[in-house]
C-alpha cells in the first residue's frame, strides 16, 4: 500500500465510519475496482484511532461532563443526568461485546462476501427508512432509559454484520422508539465511543506479535480518518433535523445496486 492508497482508505473510512452508509460497503470498492490488496490489521488500527480522536474531539463538552458527573456521583452517591448516561452508554455497549467476543470467528469467515453486504446494505436502508418515517420523533436524549439503551446496544450487536453501519442501525433503532433524529445521532454517536475504543484495543493487542508497521502510512491513516471524520460528524449533526435520513437511504439503495451489479 503507497501514500495514495492509504490517503484514499482513511477518507473513505474517516467519512462512513459514522454516517449511517456502511463502511464496510465502502472499502469492499478499492480493492475490487482497483485491486488493491488488503489494508492489514495495523492500519486497520490506526484509521480507528483516528475515528475515535475525532468523535471524542467533537463530543469533548458531553465526554467531560459524563466524567465530571460520574465522579460527583462516586462522591454523593447520587445518579445525575451524566451519571446516568454514563449508565446507558455502558449497557448499550454490553450487546455488542458479548456478540463480538461470541460470533466474530464465524462472521469473519462466513458473512464477510460481497452478497452479504450488498444485501444488509439494501435491507437496513429500507428499515432505516421506515424508521425515520414512522418514528414519533419527540423524545431528547435525556429521556433515555435502561430499556431504551438496551435496545439499540442490542441493535448495535447485529452492526457486526458486514454492511448493516453502526451508525445506522443504532439510529435505525433510537428514531423506532420515540427518539428526535439530533438525540438518536447523539446516543449513537457516543456510543461509537467505547466500541471503537475497544475494537481498536483488541486489534492491538494481535499487533503485538507482528512486525513493526510502515509508521508513515500509520500516520497518514490517523490524521486524515480523524480530520475527515471530525467533519463529516459535524456536516451530520448540523443538518440531520431538516434533511431527515432520506439522502442516506437512496444513497444506500445506490450502492446495494452496484455491489449486486459487479458481484451477481
Amino acid at each position: 500500500m503507497d501514500s495514495l492508497q492509504a490517503i484514499l482508505l482513511a477518507l473513505v473510512q474517516g467519512l462512513t465510519e459514522f454516517l449511517p452508509i456502511s463502511s464496510s460497503g465502502h472499502l469492499i470498492l478499492p480493492s475490487v475496482l482497483l485491486g488493491w490488496p488488503d489494508q492489514g490489521l495495523a492500519f486497520d488500527v490506526a484509521v480507528h484511532v483516528g475515528s475515535l480522536l475525532a468523535i471524542v474531539w467533537f463530543f469533548r463538552g458531553e465526554v467531560f461532563a459524563i466524567a465530571q458527573g460520574s465522579v460527583t456521583t462516586i462522591k454523593t452517591r447520587q445518579l445525575n443526568e451524566h451519571s446516568q448516561l454514563l449508565i446507558f452508554l455502558a449497557l448499550a455497549t454490553v450487546p455488542a461485546g458479548l456478540s463480538a467476543l461470541s460470533f466474530n470467528d464465524f462472521i469473519e469467515a462466513q458473512l464477510r462476501s460481497p452478497l452479504v453486504i450488498a444485501t444488509t446494505t439494501l435491507v437496513f436502508a429500507l428499515l432505516l427508512l421506515l424508521a425515520d418515517k414512522t418514528g414519533a420523533r419527540r423524545k431528547s436524549i435525556i429521556e433515555m432509559s435502561l430499556w431504551a439503551a438496551f435496545i439499540i446496544g442490542c441493535a448495535q450487536a447485529i452492526a457486526l454484520i458486514p454492511g448493516t453501519s453502526r451508525s445506522g442501525i443504532t439510529m435505525t433503532a433510537a428514531l423506532l422508539l420515540g427518539f428526535q433524529r439530533d438525540a438518536a445521532a447523539r446516543f449513537s454517536f457516543l456510543m461509537s465511543i467505547p466500541i471503537i475504543f475497544l475494537s481498536g484495543a483488541y486489534k492491538g493487542i494481535e499487533l503485538l506479535s507482528m512486525p513493526a508497521p510502515a509508521w508513515d502510512l500509520i500516520a497518514i491513516g490517523v490524521v486524515v480518518s480523524a480530520v475527515s471524520a471530525y467533519a463529516c460528524v459535524y456536516w451530520f449533526m448540523a443538518v440531520i433535523e431538516r434533511m431527515g435520513m432520506l439522502p442516506f437511504v437512496l444513497y444506500r439503495i445506490v450502492l446495494a445496486a452496484i455491489l449486486f451489479a459487479l458481484f451477481l
